[in-house]
């Protein structure tokens, strides 16, 4: 049983989640996620995600942060825990901009499937695994689709999705289609699979890539619009081979703007 936590979400794009803890509770939180604690609020490193018994082998341990390291995610998580009296506070940001998604995971059969580097932050109790696309097409062709993670329990868990998030509740039978990098989390009851994303030109030219996922219900889908892998492939682009200097971007007298700024 996960720990029952109260939570604020504070701020638009660039959020933080804030949780009160009763004296004795515990939330876990990814290395790095801190933004500010009271001062009864303790912090101890652990191994994997903080739901097991620590006091267990070593090698336990060992294979549950070995999960989290294929996710994407550190091997370490950081546990927070009130030892003081009355309520104290612990606030957690996402690193990227984008929303914070708070879920109550026995409101969705105690399971759900997530792109591998969105867990923020849970309460004691949750489980972070890995899930494995089973067929070989997705597994071969389904980018971040491939490997996701499955997070599991009873209790609040928050994840961080990129831009702005759509929720769809999908009847059975229902299809949509998304791009891979978009797909941010879906219950395990719907089925995930690959389709192309049309004829040769459409996957030239279309710039969208050789497949989308496809998604068909029954049950709950999310989605977000600006996954950080798409924002840093366009602020790469955006550098090119010169650094990231000034170059007068929409202006059709770019280059002699930066000669007339001293830019080149």
């Amino acid at each position: 049983m996960a720990d029952e936590i109260d939570f604020e979400i504070k701020g638009q794009e660039l959020q933080f989640v804030e949780i009160e803890l009763d004296p004795g509770e515990s939330a876990v939180a990814e290395a790095g996620a801190l933004v500010w604690k009271d001062a009864s609020v303790g912090m101890t490193t652990v191994f994997g995600d903080g739901s097991d018994d620590q006091s267990g082998s070593f090698m336990s341990k060992l294979v549950g942060a070995g999960k989290r390291l294929v996710t994407g995610e550190s091997l370490f998580t950081t546990v927070f825990t009130h030892n003081g009296q009355g309520k104290a506070k612990v606030a957690f940001a996402s690193p990227t901009p984008g929303a914070i998604l708070p879920l109550k995971l026995s409101d969705y059969g105690g399971t759900l499937i997530c792109q591998k580097d969105s867990f923020l932050a849970a309460a004691k109790g949750v489980s972070i695994g890995i899930a494995f696309q089973r067929k070989v097409m997705t597994g071969l062709f389904g980018g971040e689709g491939f490997i996701m993670q499955k997070l599991e329990g009873d209790g609040w868990v928050f994840t961080q999705m990129g831009g702005t998030l759509v929720e769809r509740e999908l009847a059975a039978g229902e299809e949509i289609h998304v791009d891979t990098g978009c797909l941010a989390a879906f219950t395990p009851t719907v089925d995930f699979d690959l389709v192309t994303a049309g004829g040769v030109k459409s996957v030239l030219f279309g710039g969208e890539g050789l497949f989308f996922a496809r998604l068909r219900g029954p049950g709950h889908v999310w989605i977000q619009s600006l996954p950080f892998s798409r924002l840093a492939g366009r602020m790469l682009a955006a550098a090119g081979p010169r650094g990231g200097e000034n170059r007068g971007e929409g202006s059709a007298l770019g280059m002699l703007g930066n000669f007339v700024q001293g830019n080149n």
